[in-house]
């Protein structure tokens, strides 16, 4: 049962009251309520294009509102710039890192850059201060980083860290963190809910934007749902209804069928003795027709490397690969394509798309060859195949020809998977498919691809437990550039998948 409406008025820290925002014709916020309490976690779910990141920006003072009334601890809350947001107590980690942190200062002057320009700073820059400043909010937040490294240089999980742990030097009233674990292995998750949990028990209202149902379950305290510009539900209490937090968010029911699973025999790839990384014990692995494999694990144990290699990006150290019985030992990810090998890269926005081209020029770009004559490229047959992926996946787009830009991070996601499913492939890996996308669109592209997976053999890499069990066959974990555990997707002992996921068993592959 959910608290009454006068307790919520009353211990409200935050409270947004009819909020509407609107770009051009389009409506994009419509009369939103959104109530935080101090000491309370407040998880908003809502597909891409929900309007969350407008209420964000809003609320941190990015855009202006059109009409509506916020109040903080009872009073009119209207700052003027993100600034003025920060110094009223209302401070953002934005789902864009880059937004967060300044590549070219160090670790130190990020984490102290907000005191720097504030009252009090002093007229001249004192390097041994800010060393201890950021000492402190580095030792509050369990940062473990070397202080004097330059930001450009860290890897996107280290620059998140960085940018939560400036917000947190604020000592913020309410806290917003758009989909802050998105990079974070699962040890760097688990130091940000403990404080997360340290800084709810201290009063702070935290508005939480997450699709990861772990963070879900582990931090919410409600979970309200956004769907086209209105809250569509309101979940609290002890037993949180997560499915039906889900079905309001979407508007329907998109639960996926239960996998029935696979045992395919037919082998396409074969890995025997591979070693990934000095000291790592090598391992064989068998990939077979129709069958979807997934291997997870936490991050850094060898995973990407693993997808790398086998699309020719990086060579092992030892062992060999047949490829429908013949050797396979690509030289560049040219010859994999070449051998029908495809990788939908981890880093979507670095390496999967290119942001100035339109749907279909992104769809065809690692095939021009094929569908060019004599070295002139056949629009036609561009188009006609960016149609046929836009039909089959549910790209929301007005054409095949829409920049790339102009779509959601889901339907962007979307474009690259049918970019690789547009032609035969005989081995199809896909690096952590899913971070960014709604749940929507990650229930589409994994029963797209199991539907579509007789005549290659799909590889799986994925951290969250969610997506693992929504997609696969087989389930290996890998840990320590090895496997060390091998599962069938039917009665998984999970006590045991989770204990060869930290580490504390395994076994030769």
């Amino acid at each position: 049962m959910g608290r009454g409406e006068d307790w919520v008025v009353e211990n409200a820290a935050f409270r947004i009251e009819g909020l509407r925002k609107s770009f051009g014709p389009v409506q994009v916020l419509d009369g939103v309520d959104l109530t935080l309490r101090p000491g309370s976690v407040t998880v908003l779910m809502g597909a891409n294009g929900a309007g969350k990141s407008t209420l964000v920006k809003i609320v941190s003072a990015v855009h202006p509102r059109d009409a509506g009334r916020i109040t903080l601890a009872g009073q009119p809350y209207a700052p003027a710039s993100p600034a003025e947001a920060i110094r009223a107590g209302v401070v953002t980690v934005h789902q864009n890192i880059n937004d967060g942190v300044v590549a070219g200062l160090d670790v130190a002057t990020n984490l102290t850059l907000d005191r720097l320009n504030g009252s009090g700073a002093g007229f001249f820059f004192n390097p041994r201060r800010v060393r201890r400043q950021a000492r402190a909010v580095a030792e509050r937040m369990g940062l473990r980083l070397d202080l004097k490294a330059e930001v450009s240089a860290l890897t996107l999980a280290n620059r998140q860290l960085v940018a939560i742990a400036r917000a947190m030097a604020h000592e913020p009233k309410v806290l917003i963190l758009d989909e802050p674990t998105s990079s974070l292995s699962s040890a760097e998750a688990d130091r940000l809910f403990e404080v997360l949990d340290r800084l709810r028990a201290n009063g702070v209202a935290i508005l939480y934007i997450s699709h990861r149902m772990s963070d879900i379950r582990r931090l919410a305290d409600t979970i309200v749902a956004l769907r086209d510009g209105r809250v569509s539900g309101v979940f609290e209490g002890p037993a949180l209804d997560y499915e039906g937090a889900v079905d309001a968010m979407l508007g329907k029911k998109t639960s996926l069928d239960a996998v029935v699973v696979q045992d395919a025999s037919d082998p396409v790839l074969r890995v025997d003795a591979l070693r990934l990384a000095p000291g790592a014990r090598p391992f064989s692995l068998t990939l077979a027709d129709g069958e979807i494999v997934v291997v997870t694990g936490l991050v850094g144990v060898g995973k990407t490397a693993l997808a790398e290699t086998l699309f020719g990006a990086r060579a092992p150290i030892g062992g060999t690969m047949t490829l429908d019985g013949a050797a396979y030992a690509p030289a560049s990810t040219r010859r994999a394509i070449e051998r029908g090998v495809f990788l939908i890269a981890k880093e979507r926005t670095e390496s999967g798309v290119v942001p100035d081209f339109n749907l279909y020029e992104n769809i065809s770009l690692p095939f021009l060859k094929r569908l060019s004559s004599f070295g002139v490229a056949n629009r036609g047959r561009e188009r006609a195949q960016a149609r046929a992926q836009i039909d089959s996946l549910g790209i929301v787009c007005r054409t095949e020809r829409d920049d790339l830009q102009t779509l959601s991070g889901g339907n962007q996601q979307k474009v690259v998977v049918g970019r690789w499913l547009s032609q035969s492939a005989r081995v199809l890996i896909l690096d952590e498919p899913f971070q960014g996308v709604d749940i929507a669109a990650r229930r589409d592209i994994a029963s797209k691809l199991r539907a579509s997976a007789r005549g290659r053999a799909t590889l799986f890499f994925l951290t969250e437990l969610d997506e693992v069990f929504e997609v696969a066959d087989r389930i290996l974990v890998m840990s320590e550039h090895t496997l060390v555990g091998e599962h069938r997707n039917s009665g998984v002992d999970s006590q045991r998948l989770l204990a060869e996921i930290a580490g504390r068993i395994g076994k030769a592959a």
